[in-house]
C-alpha cells in the first residue's frame, strides 16, 4: 500500500459543525475510493502568508492515509478542487521510510521567550556599537584641534 497525506487549508469564516463537514467529505472521498485513513492532525487557525479569497486566517488539517488505489490521489485532488471552503490543498505521497510528522504548534509562551532571548542578544551589540562611535568621537576630536595650530 502506498502512503499518503492530504493538507487541507479550510476558510476561517465556517463554524465549527460547517469545518467538521468539510474535513468528513474529505475523508468520505478516501474511502470511497479504496484508501484507508489513518492519523488526522488538527493545527488550527493560522494567518496566512498571503491573501487567499481576500481571507487572511485559515484552519489547517492534515489527514494521512493509505490506498493501493494509484487514481484515488488524482480523484481527491479533482474533488478538493471543486470544494467550495478548500481555499489550499495538497495530496504528497510518503516514501516506505518516511517517519516525518508536522510541526508541533508553538506556545505563546515559547514565542514570548524567543523574543526576549534575541532582544537580550542585540542590547549588548547596540551598546559596543554605541560605545565604539563614541569613544572614535572622542579620539577625533583632538586630532581636529591640533590641525589648525600647525
Amino acid at each position: 500500500m502506498n502512503k499518503y497525506e492530504l493538507a487541507l487549508v479550510i476558510s476561517a469564516r465556517l463554524d465549527d459543525n460547517t469545518r467538521a463537514d468539510v474535513l468528513e467529505r474529505a475523508k468520505d472521498y478516501i474511502s470511497r475510493h479504496g484508501g484507508t485513513v489513518g492519523e488526522t492532525e488538527e493545527w488550527g487557525k493560522r494567518k496566512l502568508a498571503y491573501e487567499i479569497q481576500k481571507e487572511k486566517e485559515a484552519y489547517y488539517y492534515f489527514v494521512q492515509f493509505e490506498t493501493e488505489d494509484s487514481n484515488c490521489p488524482n480523484e481527491l485532488e479533482h474533488r478538493m478542487r471543486i470544494m467550495d471552503n478548500v481555499l489550499r490543498y495538497l495530496v504528497v505521497r510518503k516514501g516506505e521510510h518516511d517517519t516525518f510528522s508536522v510541526a508541533p504548534e508553538k506556545s505563546e509562551e515559547a514565542e514570548a521567550a524567543e523574543e526576549a532571548e534575541e532582544t537580550a542578544e542585540e542590547a549588548p551589540v547596540q551598546e559596543e556599537a554605541e560605545a565604539t562611535a563614541e569613544s572614535s568621537v572622542e579620539e577625533s576630536a583632538p586630532e581636529a584641534e591640533a590641525a589648525p595650530e600647525e
